[in-house]
């Protein structure tokens, strides 16, 4: 049966080693082959006959961020389709984004790719060139085939329903107006830009339980605790978002004096993030430690510290920072999560000084009722949820569009971003209004997606892009981070283009 030739990614590593000592030459293939065409099969073929024995490596599910709905076909029925065929020996699954662990294992004499990849500046990823590495590690040499080529990607948009009808038709009009290469290259742009994020510092603390029901005596629910993880969040994961994609990033914050979270802090932030840390007189960070179960359904949630009112001195420290460096940055990003840190002084001097301002102030638990974008005296770029925006201006009914345009007259604003969840996003400028529709199909946790969108759509508005390009940035972004558990990774730009290739090729 050709699942017989189904192996594990070690057993792979041992025939590898064994047919290598017979002296037969191992040939190594790897991809996702998430719809199996003729290129593919010609490519596999030309490898076959370059030795005696070929080995094929299978991107598994949990890896493949691609964009909405990819993988179309699970790992299992990938791989049983490529063993369907006569010219492949073996195959594995690797769990992981690149095929440097495969190659690791495998050591092939040769490592074979599409005539597609022999130009590595045109992959947006450079994994192309670390594989290449690994296999002349190994002293292995790498081989490009010239056969007919097909994009999987452009197969599976034109011609499988991967997309919802109104995401495919909201694509195909971006397309004519921004083409993929275009996007990217807005994108990259940001890549020499000095960006301050201001904002309050969280700790998140996930607490990973089983539910065990309803207690005996009473109605409360009983849970059995299993393990914890620790997250940086709040400007904290912003800062490092924004460091994916900008040069130089200053994080403004206030920390507890008295816990360990500011070494913390440290160990979590990118190289290019630099820490402008103040600290509280008596609060600790603030931590919101969140019991979930086990499926990342939060059960109950405590805040522990962060506010500290009245601190006049800190306050006094910040506006006198604000008003020597701010004008400093291209791009200041502000996600207040009205902890205590931003007051009205402090909100005034941002708005005075920032060259570019783009601002988030978000509704939770904490500070509901009391936390409105109406702090602010402007903002360039203004970022929020339908609930925050119809609390800004105290409208419930009127419709998003006209609540949005009531929010920028009143912060003197460029253009306004209200997330809505599944619906998408909108963007309300002088122009007409863009809606663009939610991007991702596998949602994880919604903790933190709007600081992503904030995090893509802010500076590129700061870079002057369309506002069309700002929000399908921060559409991705977003998209991206729902896929993991809370902040425990920043948006990777390798990962953005290759959704975004997706998106647009």
């Amino acid at each position: 049966m050709s699942t017989s030739k189904i192996k594990s990614l070690e057993e792979l590593g041992e025939l590898s080693r064994r047919a290598s000592h017979d002296g037969l030459k191992v040939i190594h293939c790897h991809g996702t082959f998430d719809l199996m065409h003729a290129g593919h099969i010609k490519h596999l073929q030309h490898a076959r006959s370059l030795g005696e024995m070929l080995v094929v490596t299978v991107t598994s599910d949990a890896f493949v961020r691609k964009g909405p709905n990819r993988p179309v076909f699970p790992d299992t029925l990938r791989l049983e389709s490529l063993a369907a065929l006569a010219c492949v020996d073996y195959l594995a699954v690797s769990d992981a984004e690149t095929a440097i662990p495969a190659i690791n294992q495998i050591r092939p004499h040769l490592y074979v790719k599409g005539s597609d990849y022999i130009d590595a500046s045109q992959d947006a990823s450079g994994n192309i060139s670390r594989e290449v590495e690994a296999v002349r590690r190994h002293a292995g040499e790498v081989y490009f085939t010239d056969e007919l080529t097909f994009s999987s990607t452009k197969l599976l948009n034109n011609h499988f329903d991967v997309l919802p009808e109104e995401t495919r038709l909201f694509l195909e009009r971006f397309k004519q107006d921004c083409p993929l290469d275009r996007f990217l290259a807005q994108v990259h742009s940001l890549s020499n830009m000095r960006v301050l994020v201001i904002g309050d510092a969280i700790l998140d603390e996930y607490h990973y339980v089983n539910a065990l029901g309803q207690t005996g005596k009473g109605n409360s629910l009983a849970v059995r605790f299993h393990s914890e993880e620790r997250f940086a969040g709040g400007s904290i994961a912003v800062a490092n978002h924004v460091a994916g994609f900008a040069r130089e990033v200053t994080l403004l914050t206030a920390l507890g004096k008295y816990d360990d979270s500011l070494e913390y802090v440290k160990s979590k932030l990118r190289d290019n993030v630099t820490l402008e840390c103040r600290h509280f007189k008596k609060a600790p960070t603030l931590i919101k430690r969140r019991f979930v179960d086990q499926d990342l359904q939060r059960l109950f949630e405590i805040y522990l510290g962060g506010e500290e009112q009245g601190d006049s001195e800190l306050e006094h420290d910040f506006c006198n920072w604000i008003e020597q460096f701010a004008d400093k940055y291209d791009a200041v990003i502000v996600p207040d999560f009205g902890n205590g840190l931003i007051g009205r002084k402090m909100a005034a001097a941002i708005s005075k000084h920032a060259r570019f301002l783009a601002l988030n102030t978000q509704i939770n638990s904490g500070n509901r009722g009391y936390h409105s974008v109406t702090r602010y005296p402007k903002a360039d770029f203004i970022c929020l949820n339908e609930p925050e925006a119809r609390l800004a201006v105290h409208d419930r009914h009127s419709n998003i569009e006209d609540v949005a345009a009531d929010v920028l007259a009143k912060l003197n604003g460029k253009a306004m971003a209200v997330t809505r969840g599944s619906l998408g996003a909108l963007i309300v400028t002088e122009a007409k209004p863009v809606a663009i529709p939610a991007l991702s199909s596998h949602v994880v946790d919604r903790i933190g997606a709007g600081d992503a969108f904030l995090s893509l759509a802010g500076p590129c508005m700061a870079a002057g892009a369309p506002s069309e390009i700002a929000i399908l940035a921060g559409s991705i972004a977003a998209a991206l981070d729902v896929q993991i558990v809370c902040n425990r990774e920043p948006v990777d730009p390798v990962l953005f283009a290759k959704y975004a290739t997706t998106l647009l090729k």
